[in-house]
This record gives structure tokens, C-alpha cells and sequence, in this order.
């Protein structure tokens, strides 16, 4: 079983695999899982700083596996205009829910409560499945990375 402990937020001409992930996965600190390859991988990252899309993995023995996201199913919201698109954003951010914003549109995990109130504010519900790629939070560092 392959194993990785280092990431890089910069591509390398020499991957090797890949793994694709959903979003719940990707925040895990250990993965078990198989590369798209078909690889048996273990993942050992620090805790608190989820895999991100586009990322880079080093086994211990030297190989590059790139992060890849898995669609997945998500409410998009989609609004005409920034006034109310900035209030639905503050109404849900209120409800301390992973979002992914978008110019006019914010996307989160299917939830029929949060999609009534973006509705209420008159957003398009759009439920096709995407990759989902929440914000960090304010706190967090947008990219975890390590020099070579």
C-alpha cells in the first residue's frame, strides 16, 4: 500500500496517479482508499487542513498522486443581483454551513431548510451534481503547502 504524508499546492510534470474524492472525504486527516489507478493508498495529513482539489501528494516512495474532486450532489443558488445575493450569503453563513460562493452563487450541501430561505430571497435552486469546494473559513490558511 502506497502511503502519503507530504502535499503540494503546485502541480508537478510527473504525476503519477490520481485520487478522486468528495468533499466529506477530503476533510478527513486518514484515508484508506484506492487511487483511480487502482492502488491501494493510505493518506496521512495534519488535522484540520482538508485536501484540496488540484493538490499534490508524495508517497514515501517518491510518487505523485493529484488531488481530484468527486461531483457530488449540492443545491446551488443562484441570484440576479448582489444585494440579495450578499444577504443570502449572510443569512446562511448565520447557520455556520460549509458554502462554496460563486459570482451571484453559492453552493452547499443539500439541506431543504436552507433552500426555502434562499428561495424566500428569490434564488434558482440549481441540483446538479458538481464537485463542492467549501470555503476554509476565515482562520485557515487557502493553501497548505511544503517546500521541496
Amino acid at each position: 500500500m502506497l502511503q502519503a504524508y507530504q502535499r503540494f499546492s503546485h502541480t508537478h510534470s510527473d504525476i503519477t496517479d490520481s485520487i478522486t474524492l468528495d468533499q466529506d472525504t477530503r476533510k478527513k486527516a486518514r484515508i484508506k482508499g484506492k487511487t483511480d489507478g487502482g492502488v491501494d493508498i493510505g493518506i496521512f495529513m495534519e488535522r484540520g487542513h482538508p485536501l484540496l482539489v488540484g493538490e499534490v501528494l508524495k508517497t514515501e516512495c517518491g510518487l505523485f498522486i493529484e488531488i481530484k474532486g468527486q461531483a457530488e450532489p449540492v443545491s446551488t443558488a443562484i441570484a440576479t443581483d448582489w444585494l440579495t445575493f450578499c444577504k443570502v450569503c449572510y443569512h446562511l453563513g448565520n447557520r455556520h454551513t460549509s458554502l462554496q460562493i460563486g459570482e451571484l452563487w453559492v453552493r452547499f450541501k443539500p439541506d431543504n431548510v436552507l433552500e426555502e430561505l434562499a428561495e424566500k430571497y428569490g434564488l434558482i435552486i440549481d441540483h446538479t451534481p458538481t464537485i463542492f469546494e467549501p470555503e476554509n473559513g476565515a482562520y485557515s490558511n487557502s493553501r497548505h503547502t511544503h517546500d521541496h
